[in-house]
Protein backbone atom coordinates (compact mmCIF):
# COMPACT_ATOMS: atom_id res chain seq x y z
CA UNK A 1 0.00 0.00 0.00
CA UNK A 2 1.04 3.82 -1.04
CA UNK A 3 1.33 6.48 1.17
CA UNK A 4 -1.13 7.89 -1.16
CA UNK A 5 -3.65 4.78 -0.31
CA UNK A 6 -2.82 4.65 3.14
CA UNK A 7 -3.70 8.57 3.76
CA UNK A 8 -6.82 8.77 1.00
CA UNK A 9 -8.70 5.49 1.16
CA UNK A 10 -11.13 7.23 -1.93
CA UNK A 11 -8.21 6.23 -4.16
CA UNK A 12 -9.28 2.78 -4.22
CA UNK A 13 -12.30 4.46 -6.60
CA UNK A 14 -10.92 5.55 -9.64
CA UNK A 15 -6.70 5.87 -8.46
CA UNK A 16 -6.90 9.89 -7.46
CA UNK A 17 -7.71 11.19 -4.03
CA UNK A 18 -9.69 14.02 -3.12
CA UNK A 19 -7.02 16.82 -3.02
CA UNK A 20 -5.11 15.05 -5.82
CA UNK A 21 -3.42 18.07 -7.87
CA UNK A 22 -2.72 16.05 -11.08
CA UNK A 23 -6.76 15.72 -11.43
CA UNK A 24 -7.43 19.37 -10.20
CA UNK A 25 -4.95 20.51 -13.04
CA UNK A 26 -6.32 18.86 -15.68
CA UNK A 27 -10.24 19.77 -14.08
CA UNK A 28 -9.30 23.56 -14.98
CA UNK A 29 -7.83 22.67 -18.52
CA UNK A 30 -11.23 21.08 -19.20
CA UNK A 31 -13.41 24.07 -17.95
CA UNK A 32 -12.03 26.61 -20.28
CA UNK A 33 -11.26 24.46 -23.16
CA UNK A 34 -13.39 24.21 -26.69
CA UNK A 35 -13.35 22.03 -29.10
CA UNK A 36 -12.42 24.69 -31.62
CA UNK A 37 -9.11 25.49 -30.05
CA UNK A 38 -5.75 24.34 -30.75
CA UNK A 39 -3.89 24.17 -27.50
CA UNK A 40 0.14 24.18 -27.04
CA UNK A 41 1.05 21.69 -24.39
CA UNK A 42 4.49 23.66 -23.17
CA UNK A 43 6.71 20.87 -21.49
CA UNK A 44 5.20 18.15 -22.93
CA UNK A 45 7.30 15.79 -22.73
CA UNK A 46 7.12 11.66 -24.00
CA UNK A 47 3.68 12.25 -22.62
CA UNK A 48 3.11 11.48 -19.47
CA UNK A 49 -0.74 11.20 -19.23
CA UNK A 50 -0.53 8.34 -21.33
CA UNK A 51 1.01 6.66 -18.69
CA UNK A 52 -0.81 7.45 -15.54
CA UNK A 53 -2.50 4.88 -13.42
CA UNK A 54 -5.58 6.51 -12.96
CA UNK A 55 -8.09 5.67 -15.87
CA UNK A 56 -10.11 9.03 -15.61
CA UNK A 57 -6.55 11.41 -15.20
CA UNK A 58 -5.32 9.26 -18.56
CA UNK A 59 -9.01 9.99 -20.57
CA UNK A 60 -8.46 13.27 -19.40
CA UNK A 61 -5.08 13.73 -20.31
CA UNK A 62 -5.93 13.59 -23.75
CA UNK A 63 -6.69 16.07 -25.58
CA UNK A 64 -5.83 15.00 -28.86
CA UNK A 65 -9.35 14.76 -30.28
CA UNK A 66 -10.94 16.72 -28.21
CA UNK A 67 -9.51 19.84 -30.01
CA UNK A 68 -8.73 21.17 -33.19
CA UNK A 69 -5.29 21.18 -32.92
CA UNK A 70 -2.48 20.02 -29.82
CA UNK A 71 1.29 20.84 -30.35
CA UNK A 72 3.72 19.47 -27.40
CA UNK A 73 6.64 21.04 -27.37
CA UNK A 74 10.06 20.39 -25.24
CA UNK A 75 13.46 20.74 -24.73
CA UNK A 76 13.65 17.04 -24.04
CA UNK A 77 13.93 15.18 -27.00
CA UNK A 78 11.53 12.87 -25.22
CA UNK A 79 8.86 14.60 -26.48
CA UNK A 80 9.42 12.84 -30.05
CA UNK A 81 7.48 9.60 -28.67
CA UNK A 82 4.71 11.73 -27.68
CA UNK A 83 1.60 10.10 -28.62
CA UNK A 84 -1.01 12.44 -27.28
CA UNK A 85 -0.67 14.93 -29.41
CA UNK A 86 -1.06 15.76 -33.15
CA UNK A 87 2.58 17.94 -34.18
CA UNK A 88 5.41 17.06 -31.93
CA UNK A 89 8.06 20.29 -31.86
CA UNK A 90 11.86 19.94 -30.14
CA UNK A 91 12.49 23.26 -28.87
CA UNK A 92 15.75 24.85 -28.78
CA UNK A 93 16.90 25.88 -25.46
CA UNK A 94 17.12 29.74 -25.29
CA UNK A 95 15.88 30.38 -28.62
CA UNK A 96 12.23 31.85 -29.08
CA UNK A 97 9.42 29.95 -29.40
CA UNK A 98 9.12 28.68 -33.11
CA UNK A 99 5.29 29.55 -33.42
CA UNK A 100 3.70 32.77 -35.58
CA UNK A 101 2.29 35.74 -33.28
CA UNK A 102 -1.03 34.30 -31.84
CA UNK A 103 -1.25 30.99 -32.57
CA UNK A 104 -2.69 29.22 -29.27
CA UNK A 105 -6.14 29.52 -27.98
CA UNK A 106 -4.49 27.60 -24.78
CA UNK A 107 -1.23 26.69 -22.95
CA UNK A 108 -0.86 24.04 -20.63
CA UNK A 109 2.05 23.80 -18.62
CA UNK A 110 1.78 21.11 -16.20
CA UNK A 111 5.43 21.10 -13.54
CA UNK A 112 6.72 23.45 -16.05
CA UNK A 113 7.34 26.69 -14.96
CA UNK A 114 9.39 25.69 -11.97
CA UNK A 115 12.45 24.84 -14.41
CA UNK A 116 12.31 27.99 -16.53
CA UNK A 117 15.91 29.42 -16.45
CA UNK A 118 15.04 32.73 -18.06
CA UNK A 119 11.70 33.52 -16.82
CA UNK A 120 10.90 37.25 -18.85
CA UNK A 121 11.94 35.92 -21.99
CA UNK A 122 9.64 32.81 -22.11
CA UNK A 123 6.77 34.54 -20.06
CA UNK A 124 7.14 37.19 -23.39
CA UNK A 125 7.27 33.94 -25.93
CA UNK A 126 4.51 32.22 -23.97
CA UNK A 127 2.22 35.63 -24.15
CA UNK A 128 3.58 36.23 -27.82
CA UNK A 129 1.89 33.29 -29.44
CA UNK A 130 -1.24 33.17 -27.41
CA UNK A 131 -4.17 35.11 -28.84
CA UNK A 132 -6.32 37.63 -27.15
CA UNK A 133 -8.19 36.05 -24.75
CA UNK A 134 -6.78 32.59 -24.14
CA UNK A 135 -5.75 30.84 -21.50
CA UNK A 136 -1.96 29.82 -19.67
CA UNK A 137 -3.38 27.09 -17.30
CA UNK A 138 -0.64 25.67 -15.31
CA UNK A 139 0.48 23.79 -12.27
CA UNK A 140 3.87 24.54 -10.29
CA UNK A 141 5.05 23.88 -6.64
CA UNK A 142 4.90 27.69 -4.61
CA UNK A 143 8.67 29.01 -4.48
CA UNK A 144 7.94 29.60 -0.68
CA UNK A 145 6.16 25.90 0.03
CA UNK A 146 7.32 23.32 2.01
CA UNK A 147 8.26 21.64 -1.43
CA UNK A 148 9.87 24.80 -3.29
CA UNK A 149 12.11 25.52 -0.60
CA UNK A 150 13.17 22.04 -0.12
CA UNK A 151 13.92 21.40 -3.21
CA UNK A 152 16.55 25.03 -3.49
CA UNK A 153 17.86 23.78 -0.47
CA UNK A 154 19.12 20.62 -1.45
CA UNK A 155 22.52 20.72 -4.03
CA UNK A 156 22.16 20.47 -7.80
CA UNK A 157 24.76 17.95 -7.64
CA UNK A 158 22.74 15.56 -5.30
CA UNK A 159 19.48 17.11 -6.73
CA UNK A 160 18.45 13.56 -8.25
CA UNK A 161 20.01 11.43 -5.74
CA UNK A 162 17.73 13.00 -3.15
CA UNK A 163 14.72 13.01 -5.44
CA UNK A 164 15.09 8.77 -5.62
CA UNK A 165 14.90 9.08 -2.07
CA UNK A 166 12.05 11.16 -1.01
CA UNK A 167 9.96 10.76 -4.41
CA UNK A 168 11.38 6.67 -5.23
CA UNK A 169 7.73 6.14 -7.35
CA UNK A 170 9.16 9.14 -9.51
CA UNK A 171 10.27 8.39 -13.31
CA UNK A 172 13.85 9.56 -13.37
CA UNK A 173 13.04 10.89 -16.93
CA UNK A 174 10.57 13.31 -15.35
CA UNK A 175 13.09 14.69 -12.86
CA UNK A 176 14.31 17.65 -13.71
CA UNK A 177 16.42 20.63 -11.55
CA UNK A 178 13.90 23.40 -10.75
CA UNK A 179 14.78 26.99 -10.38
CA UNK A 180 11.79 28.67 -9.04
CA UNK A 181 12.19 31.68 -10.42
CA UNK A 182 8.32 32.00 -11.63
CA UNK A 183 6.51 30.15 -8.95
CA UNK A 184 5.12 33.19 -6.70
CA UNK A 185 2.88 36.16 -7.09
CA UNK A 186 5.00 38.57 -7.51
CA UNK A 187 6.91 37.18 -10.22
CA UNK A 188 3.79 36.07 -12.02
CA UNK A 189 2.40 39.38 -11.80
CA UNK A 190 5.56 40.98 -12.90
CA UNK A 191 6.61 38.64 -16.00
CA UNK A 192 2.72 38.46 -16.72
CA UNK A 193 1.87 42.05 -16.11
CA UNK A 194 -1.56 42.93 -15.30
CA UNK A 195 -2.01 45.30 -17.93
CA UNK A 196 -1.57 42.50 -20.59
CA UNK A 197 -3.31 39.41 -18.58
CA UNK A 198 -6.14 38.99 -16.08
CA UNK A 199 -5.22 36.86 -13.28
CA UNK A 200 -7.29 34.34 -11.38
CA UNK A 201 -4.65 32.01 -10.09
CA UNK A 202 -4.56 30.66 -6.70
CA UNK A 203 -2.42 28.28 -4.24
CA UNK A 204 -3.64 25.72 -2.29
CA UNK A 205 -2.27 22.82 0.14
CA UNK A 206 -3.19 19.52 -2.09
CA UNK A 207 -0.98 15.95 -1.37
CA UNK A 208 2.33 16.02 0.57
CA UNK A 209 5.53 15.07 -1.52
CA UNK A 210 9.03 14.76 -0.39
CA UNK A 211 7.76 11.99 2.16
CA UNK A 212 10.09 8.95 1.06
CA UNK A 213 7.11 6.46 1.02
CA UNK A 214 6.71 7.17 5.44
CA UNK A 215 3.18 7.98 6.11
CA UNK A 216 4.60 9.77 9.44
CA UNK A 217 6.82 12.20 7.50
CA UNK A 218 3.45 12.32 4.68
CA UNK A 219 1.52 13.21 7.39
CA UNK A 220 3.83 16.07 8.66
CA UNK A 221 3.94 17.51 5.93
CA UNK A 222 0.08 17.44 5.79
CA UNK A 223 0.16 19.10 8.71
CA UNK A 224 2.37 21.80 7.80
CA UNK A 225 0.13 22.55 4.49
CA UNK A 226 -3.20 22.71 6.27
CA UNK A 227 -2.15 24.84 9.13
CA UNK A 228 0.08 27.36 6.23
CA UNK A 229 -1.04 30.88 5.15
CA UNK A 230 -1.57 31.57 1.31
CA UNK A 231 1.23 32.59 1.27
CA UNK A 232 2.93 29.54 2.03
CA UNK A 233 0.75 26.95 0.71
CA UNK A 234 2.81 24.32 -1.34
CA UNK A 235 1.49 24.93 -4.93
CA UNK A 236 0.38 26.95 -7.32
CA UNK A 237 -2.48 26.60 -9.63
CA UNK A 238 -1.30 29.50 -12.34
CA UNK A 239 -4.61 30.79 -14.29
CA UNK A 240 -4.08 33.74 -16.45
CA UNK A 241 -5.85 35.01 -19.41
CA UNK A 242 -4.69 37.32 -22.22
CA UNK A 243 -6.73 40.45 -22.09
CA UNK A 244 -8.42 41.59 -25.49
CA UNK A 245 -6.55 44.17 -27.15
CA UNK A 246 -8.18 47.85 -26.74
CA UNK A 247 -10.14 48.90 -30.38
Amino acid sequence: MTVEQALYPEVAAGGFCRVDHRMAFLIRVHAVMRPDMTVLEFGAGRGKWLEDPSPLRRRLGMLRGQVRRVVGADVDPAVQENEAVDERILLTHGAPLPFTNETFDLICAFSVLEHLDNPKSMADELARVLKPGGWIIGWTPNRYGYVGVGARLIPRAIHRRALRVLEPRRQEDDSFVPLYRLNDRAALRHYFPPAEFDHFSYTYSGQPFYHAESKLLARFWLGVSQVSPPALRPYWMVILRKRDRKP
